[in-house]
């Protein structure tokens, strides 16, 4: 092999090297290191606020190329809890969630632009959000909590963190407005294991 030839092997694999080392990393969403959690007015006295207790997703991050970044989460919308099982089994039927005919609550991106606010990483991810058989754009500001090696050390973890509201009637779900709020504040932190 000549010297011309070896040199550009040597390139080429340095290439397909660095491009291995630079490629998207796909995460799992931990279930355990997950929540969603909303707030909703009620008769304008107070807030009631819930959870849903099972929730996956999983999202992909290039280093190199930021704005390439996807996300996708699923709830299920049955394991809503807001601490009384009465209201709980009336949110899971036909007046609100309708668990019954529609039972994920599910969001994938689009679009992802990437700023800096000071010195939090900001991930803009536009998507749709698909609940009680309707689907809406939606924007979620995804701040970039940090990264880093879990507790023992055997896996690679990265964090963020959102808050948005949502008028519930914009899916369907008028029951009992204005008397329960239409605005929904959510908010959504999730940790996801590097594959």
């Amino acid at each position: 092999m000549s010297r011309t030839a070896k040199l550009a092997l040597a390139l080429a694999l340095g290439f397909a090297s660095l491009q291995s080392s630079i490629r998207a990393d796909e995460y799992v969403v931990e279930p355990s290191h997950t929540s969603v959690i909303f707030g909703i007015s009620h008769l304008g006295y107070s807030f009631t606020y819930g959870r849903f207790n099972k929730v996956s997703g999983d999202f992909t991050l290039d280093p190199a190329k930021p704005d390439s970044a996807s996300f996708t989460l699923a709830i299920d919308a049955a394991s809503i809890d807001t601490n009384d099982a009465k209201r709980d089994d009336h949110l899971r039927g036909p007046d609100f969630l309708n668990t019954g005919e529609f039972p994920v609550i599910s969001f994938k991106s689009n679009k992802v632009d990437v700023k800096k606010e000071g010195e939090t990483t900001v991930y803009v991810v536009s998507g749709e959000l698909t609940m009680h058989g309707e689907t809406k754009p939606v924007t979620l500001n995804l701040q970039k909590l940090g990264e880093g090696p879990g507790p023992t050390g055997q896996d690679f973890r990265t964090g963020f963190n959102c808050q948005t509201k949502l008028n519930r009637s914009e899916w369907g779900m008028t029951k009992m407005v204005p008397h329960i709020g239409d605005e929904v504040a959510v908010t959504i932190s999730f940790e996801g294991v590097r594959k």
